[in-house]
């Protein structure tokens, strides 16, 4: 039996593995499975998700590649947590609750036949079992409540024999798995699953996306917060927190089709115009009436409290102070903090959020706003953590090596030592920079090129034309359009990122936040250089009207914002960025970094 992984073992995974892996080779050894091979911690394409184990070989029958994906927990106990079917709480994770074993596997199975082409035409190749090889039924017998498939069902270590059976209903003896292991291995990627494209068919009509692990735990601990208000006359917050591509607007998006096909009253809102709308032009093509489901946070001034079973509040990070505007009746000017008005609406408010979002002055959604908020309210909470999954090609170590590339999280920035799953690239120029994604927009992909707020911002001609003025040396290009209307060509500014007009012009952060691109093309200004060993923010290379007043941001606010705006930018793309600075010194650094 061969035994690969392309990943370094933490000690704590290498005490997993001397613990749980004898004995699932034991039993392929039991069963005459010899020759199967094991995928020890693979990855799930276009994740920083790992499956324990998937094990390849011959079908019995068919004589086709088969796979089995083997989640081994070490659990004694489990129970349900609150008569849920979904969620299960374990002595390990001192009460918290997780997603049921059976589920998680199956989301697995799901996920791999959804990006992995070579599996495309064989969605009977792939099966999944949780295996608690400690455990006896006993032990954790609210698990069997949930009827098991073969993507997804789980065996004790008292039942081992009935695993030995499956296993040999899935692999022939005596086959090598070698080769069908080197399939999946070299498979294609598919396409990723863009979250826009499949909005109208999330909200209208029943769930499009795969939830993995945090995921599909947030996923089911607000269905049943919910379900649990509406028996109970109860109220819950939930934060979600989590960094870019850990899947908040996934699971949003995933939450208000559920909710809204059970029939409940919810609604999604964001603090992003951009975003907004254009959830509201994609969902709602089909149904305007949907488009009406997607609101702002400050839409909720005079709601009446807890009038909505939910209300789902994506890019959190953006709740400002107070829902008042110039545009607000004096009757109206409360004061009142935005957070407080969105707890109030719905039995179960759900905050997600990206604490290092922030980036604009009078932003306040990190988790100790709201949690503070909540409790002093005396309502219930729930925080979640979600690990970096979908986005950045799923380089959990792109995402850190970037905060820690601007100071965000401790540690040292390092060179970045490369990572199969995302290309980063520093280029000469910006004309090499655009010719390179270019070439990615021909071969199918998308991809924008995005900025510092470094330049002035001109309104378009009288003729409808687009005044170039991002200018690099003899290359020059308008920025995204302001307003909500096409000009010259160019979409309006909301669908800047999706509209693939887009890439005739330079995003901001305020039209890039919030979306994703296969390939995110960044232009450092000279608002963020590095000099003498850090990097220095320039309050006067900025250009944004946000962060003139010194009276309203300081420099301190400055500097952080700033360094959240890259950081934003630097994370739109899911499978490569390129990168150039206008500044000589900080680009030298640049491809001292990237080799």
């Amino acid at each position: 039996m061969a035994i690969r992984t392309g990943q370094s073992a933490s000690p704590a995974e290498r005490r997993s593995w001397e613990r749980s892996l004898p004995a699932l080779r034991a039993d392929l050894l039991d069963a005459g499975l010899d020759h199967v091979e094991m995928l020890i911690e693979y990855q799930l394409p276009l994740t920083s998700k790992r499956a324990d184990v998937v094990l390849a070989g011959r079908h019995p029958e068919t004589g086709r590649d088969s796979y089995l994906v083997v989640e081994l927990k070490q659990w004694s106990h489990a129970t349900r947590f609150e008569q849920s079917d979904t969620l299960v709480t374990i002595e390990e994770y001192h009460g918290r609750p997780v997603t049921h074993p059976a589920l998680q596997v199956r989301d697995y199975c799901d996920y791999l036949l959804g990006f992995t082409t070579a599996l495309a035409d064989d969605p009977h190749s792939v099966a999944g079992a949780a295996y608690l090889h400690n455990a006896t039924d006993s032990g954790v017998d609210d698990l069997f409540r949930l009827p098991g498939d073969d993507h997804g069902r789980v065996f004790t270590g008292q039942r081992r024999g009935e695993f030995q059976d499956f296993l040999k209903s899935r692999f022939a003896r005596g086959a090598e798995g070698a080769e069908a292991a080197d399939h999946l291995m070299n498979s294609r990627i598919a396409p990723s699953k863009q979250l826009l494209a499949l909005a109208a068919e999330e909200v209208q009509q029943r769930e499009m996306f795969t939830l993995l692990d945090e995921q599909r735990d947030a996923y089911n601990l607000v269905l049943h917060a919910v379900e649990r208000a509406r028996r109970s006359n109860t109220k819950t917050t939930v934060i979600v927190a989590g960094g870019p591509g850990s899947g908040k607007s996934v699971i949003a998006l995933s939450l208000l089709g559920e909710l809204t096909r059970q029939g409940r009253s919810v609604l999604h809102a964001t603090g992003s115009r951009s975003f907004t709308q254009t959830l509201r032009k994609v969902a709602g093509r089909r149904a305007p009436r949907v488009q009406k489901m997607f609101q702002y946070f400050n839409s909720f001034m005079t709601a009446v409290p807890n009038d909505l079973d939910a209300l789902i509040l994506d890019e959190a990070h953006r709740i400002r102070e107070t829902s008042a505007s110039r545009w607000t009746r004096a009757e109206h000017r409360t004061g009142r903090p935005q957070v407080d008005e969105l707890l109030d609406a719905a039995r179960v408010p759900v905050f997600l959020l990206d604490q290092y979002q922030v980036v604009r002055p009078g932003e306040l959604g990190t988790v100790e706003d709201i949690r503070g908020h909540a409790s002093s309210r005396g309502l219930d909470v729930i925080e979640i953590d979600l690990a970096d999954q979908f986005r950045c090609g799923g380089s959990e170590a792109y995402v850190h090596w970037v905060q820690r590339l601007l100071g965000l999280e401790p540690g040292a920035e390092s060179p970045w030592s490369g990572d199969s799953a995302f290309a980063v690239s520093v280029v000469d120029s910006p004309e090499e920079m655009e010719a390179m994604l270019r070439s990615r927009l021909e071969a199918g992909y998308s991809a924008r090129i995005a900025a510092g707020y470094c330049w002035p911002w001109s309104d378009p001609r009288s003729d409808g034309t687009l005044v170039p003025d991002v200018r690099v040396g003899e290359w020059a290009r308008p920025w995204n359009l302001k307003g909500d209307r096409s000009v010259g060509g160019a979409p309006a500014a909301a669908l800047w990122a999706t509209d693939p007009a887009g890439f005739g012009q330079v995003g901001c952060v305020y039209t890039a936040q919030g979306f994703e691109y296969d390939y995110a093309g960044v232009i450092f200004g000279p608002d963020l250089v590095w000099r003498d060993g850090r990097w220095l923010s320039v309050r006067g290379a900025n250009q944004d009207p946000d962060f003139k007043s010194r009276a309203k941001v300081s420099d301190e606010v400055f500097d952080r914002l700033v360094r959240n705006v890259y950081k934003v930018l630097l994370t739109r793309g899911m499978r490569g960025v390129v990168l150039f600075s206008t500044d000589p010194r900080t680009q030298d650094h640049l491809h001292d970094l990237v080799r």
